[in-house]
């Protein structure tokens, strides 16, 4: 079992930056790819980034590609995305997920933080 708690959420400008923590509970934290996806309102929850288990290899949707940045720290069970350069259509509830695979769609995780808000302003 992971269980997951995302923070640093908030409101910011267009322009602006922020760095979203997730942290995990469980011992088997390192085994486990780790990934951002995304819900603004009335759309489909969507994959923003991802992990491995190592940190060695990470991925990125197109629409965040140069703009963020997802790393892990095993030491201390946290996954952070920082959020460079952000624009009004980023904001969304993030969700921060657990899985054995590192995969882009909702299906291929297995369990799910609370998710925190970020809202851009124009």
């Amino acid at each position: 079992q992971v269980q997951l708690v995302e923070s640093g959420g908030g409101l910011v400008q267009a322009g602006g930056s922020l760095r979203l923590s997730c942290a995990a509970s469980g011992r088997t934290f390192s085994s486990y790819t780790m990934a951002w996806f995304r819900q603004a309102p009335e759309k489909a929850r969507e994959f923003v980034a991802a992990i491995s288990w190592s940190g060695g290899s990470t991925y990125y949707a197109d629409s965040v590609k140069g703009r963020f940045t997802i790393s892990r720290d095993n030491a201390k069970n946290t996954v952070y995305l920082q959020m460079n350069s952000l624009k009004p259509e980023d904001t969304a509830v993030y969700y921060c997920a657990a899985g054995q695979y590192t995969r882009v769609v909702v299906t291929a995780y297995d369990y799910w933080g609370q998710g925190t808000q970020v809202t851009v302003s124009s």
